[in-house]
């Protein structure tokens, strides 16, 4: 029975032995699969290295993939280059003017005279006040929002922006800008929409002055109470008093609707309490603006010119009107004089440097015609 059991398992042995071609075929299968674990064991130990080397270089350029990885890689190299030498990059330094020289500045002004004195006994009042407060010592309240009333062209926007540097330089102010608004850059056409506006434009004057320029448009004496300047005058008292330290606000324009304007609110008449009058220019003043205009352009003016211009800037001052344009008429004139030069000068065959520069009779009586 062993002997039959052991030779049916031999022949079942013998039977189920792989042979010729199939042997062949299970030989090369077990190669094959060898051949892929080695290849998977490889693969690892090379995504291994890979990453290694990516963590210490981390700019290192990455193996290339489709068109549309590279692409992006590419425009990710652009943004990276062009971005980092504007970090790098240093800003130019802002140089700011000494007290010295702000009030040079400020002396350097054609005429204004009373301007320029009321301007230094508010610095000074400022100055003591810092100085006080160091020591210990009481000061009274201090209100430093100002209405200038005056004819345009009288220097009321370049009296502020000296004056927005000059509290800047004594400490009063952080950052010392001008920022220049009318009507228009306060109120809105809808409702709601006002104290956005009014609330933009002051935060973006916070650290310097706010000049509004016409101020009295912002309450017309129309008698309705639904006008939305009525709106902006209350944003803007708001926040007078929330950033009291560190903003100045300075309204401006004609003396008689500004005194209307002042007296329309309580809140304006408290908080603005130093009123600051801008005269017209005289003749001799005229005269000087208009001088230092064609020096500053390099124009030269013949003797028989320069007396034209003074006689007419007599004339032009005594027969001013209500709301004379003063260095605005100044600037005008200036202006028709270099129109009717050029007209003049392109006719002239094989022009001279001299005949560029010089200012004529003829020039200045056309000008004035037109």
């Amino acid at each position: 029975m062993d002997d039959i059991n052991k030779k049916t398992k031999e022949e079942l042995m013998r039977d189920l032995k792989p042979t010729g071609a199939y042997l062949d075929s299970l030989t090369d299968f077990a190669d094959l699969l060898g051949t892929i674990r080695q290849a998977e064991n490889a693969a690892k130990e090379l995504l291994n290295e890979t990453t290694s080397a990516a963590q210490l270089k981390p700019n290192a350029t990455p193996a290339a993939g489709s068109k549309s990885d590279q692409k992006a890689d590419k425009s990710a190299a652009e943004t990276s280059s062009s971005d980092e030498p504007e970090a790098q990059q240093e800003e130019a330094p802002v140089i700011e003017k000494t007290l010295e020289e702000l009030l040079e500045a400020l002396d350097a002004l054609v005429g204004l005279e009373h301007i320029k004195q009321n301007v230094k006994s508010l610095i000074n009042y400022v100055k003591i006040r810092k100085l006080r407060e160091e020591n210990e010592l009481p000061n009274p309240p201090l209100s430093l929002h100002m209405v200038f009333t005056g004819n345009p062209g009288t220097g009321k926007t370049t009296v502020a922006r000296i004056l927005s540097e000059l509290y800047k330089a004594i400490g009063v102010l952080s950052k010392g800008q001008l920022v220049e608004v009318d009507r228009s850059g306060l109120v809105a056409g809808y409702v709601g929409q006002t104290a956005i506006k009014t609330t933009e434009a002051v935060n973006s004057a916070l650290g310097g002055i706010l000049f509004i320029d016409e101020a009295y448009a912002l309450a017309p004496d129309t008698g309705t109470m639904n006008d939305f300047g009525r709106e902006s005058i209350e944003t803007l008292l708001k926040l007078m008093e929330d950033n009291r330290n560190d903003l100045i606000v300075i309204v401006a324009g004609y003396s008689e609707p500004m005194e209307r304007f002042i007296t329309s609110n309580p809140g304006l008449e408290s908080r603005f309490n130093r009123y600051f009058f801008f005269e017209d220019y005289n003749s001799d003043e005229l005269n000087a603006i208009f001088t230092s205009m064609c020096a500053k352009s390099e124009y030269v003016l013949t003797d028989e010119a320069k007396t034209y211009a003074r006689e007419h800037f007599i004339l032009i001052y005594i027969t001013r009107e209500e709301n004379f344009g003063n260095a605005r008429h100044v600037r005008n004139f200036f202006e028709n004089i270099v129109t009717v030069h050029s007209d003049r000068v392109s006719a002239i065959e094989g022009h001279t440097r001299e005949d560029l520069i010089t200012v004529i009779l003829e020039d200045l009586e056309k000008a004035a015609d037109m």
